[in-house]
């Protein structure tokens, strides 16, 4: 588990199923994405990303705020680190990534909760760099890259799983290297 000022990522418990579904269906937290997840796929994912918490002793974990006193209201999303898709033009690589319920949105947690996975990745896991990517409207998403430090490469892609004419197709990589987060840390 890893913890920051008012967030935990920790591995996934069976009690965040049921609120990450109603997140994957939540056309605002999915705007996105190419389409709303029904709970079998939500559930799915959910159990991939234990099983590689519980693999490798890292991936996207579960985020959970501190001091909750309504269990129900412990979970708030996902947020971490992932093997880049083997079709990605930028792979091998491992990405950051977030997905939190928009309850949660403009509060700082994914700005929290992914400095923290980069932490993890630079001084842990000890890798050169990682990697984020998103739609090229999604420039919500894009200003947490930028807070991040993280840089855009300019170097554009078309997603391999969408046709290339979706709206969401076009993607923007960014990047940081352990050397920029050590001088951004210091």
């Amino acid at each position: 588990m890893i913890e920051t000022e008012r967030l935990y990522l920790r591995q996934w418990q069976a009690s965040d199923f049921a609120p990450f579904a109603e997140m994957n269906a939540n056309p605002e937290v999915m705007e996105y994405f190419p389409k709303l997840l029904p709970t079998s796929m939500s559930n799915t994912i959910a159990k991939k990303c234990q099983t590689l918490i519980e693999d490798n002793g890292w991936g996207f974990w579960a985020v959970s705020r501190k001091g909750c006193s309504n269990k129900n209201d412990d979970f708030i999303g996902m947020v971490g680190l992932n093997n880049a898709h083997a079709d990605m033009p930028f792979s091998p690589a491992v990405e950051i990534g977030w997905r939190l319920h928009n309850d949660y949105w403009g509060q700082g947690y994914a700005t929290e909760a992914a400095q923290a996975a980069l932490r993890y990745a630079f001084d842990v896991l000890e890798l050169s760099e990682v990697v984020a990517f998103t739609a090229v409207i999604n420039k919500r998403s894009q200003k947490l890259m930028e807070r991040l430090g993280m840089i855009n490469t300019q170097d554009n892609f078309y997603h391999p799983m969408l046709d290339a004419k979706h709206p969401l197709a076009e993607h923007v990589l960014y990047k940081i290297t352990r050397k920029q987060w050590q001088s951004l840390s210091a």
